[in-house]
């Protein structure tokens, strides 16, 4: 006797494999949420020709650093790239309790989690956050900023 699939196992099935290439750029689940940009606090500003990145963390996250804490869980940091001074893309950095078993541990930033989202702040699959993994690894030091000692050093007016 033949069993025929349902309609939904198909549709899914046909689904996934049209998705692979984006799956595989983005293997794990993504916990990170687009935050509230106007609760952030601008921070530092960084140019290379054309690119303006526009960094935002948490009040909270600055206090911590400042006073030479760890950053608490729920915190943001959001990289807005500019390019030709129209928004390109969002980086955006979250820290959750726990966050660092989603991954094996030979590629764990702590429990960070790092997500693209495209300019109108949807999630974009096309990004690889394994790259980003990979760099902000090299910071473990500092609990993986790229930008700790401007944080550390920021007193209200962002660092131009």
């Amino acid at each position: 006797m033949r069993t025929i699939a349902p309609m939904s196992a198909v549709v899914t099935l046909v689904a996934c494999v049209a998705l692979v290439p984006a799956c595989q750029a983005h293997a794990e689940p993504t916990r990170v949420t687009f935050p509230k940009l106007d609760e952030l606090v601008h921070y530092t500003t960084v140019r290379r020709g054309n690119v303006t990145e526009h960094i935002s963390t948490t009040r909270s996250a600055l206090e911590a650093i400042q006073k030479g804490l760890p950053v608490p869980n729920g915190t943001h940091f959001v990289l807005a790239d500019y390019r030709d001074e129209k928004i390109y893309r969002y980086f955006v950095m979250e820290k959750g309790a726990g966050w660092g078993a989603d991954f094996e541990e030979r590629r764990r930033t702590g429990d960070w989690q790092f997500q693209w989202f495209q300019p109108d702040r949807q999630i974009n699959l096309k990004e690889n956050t394994a790259r980003c993994m990979s760099c902000h690894a090299a910071q473990k030091e500092r609990d993986y900023l790229f930008t700790a000692r401007r944080l550390s050093e920021f007193r209200g007016t962002p660092v131009e």
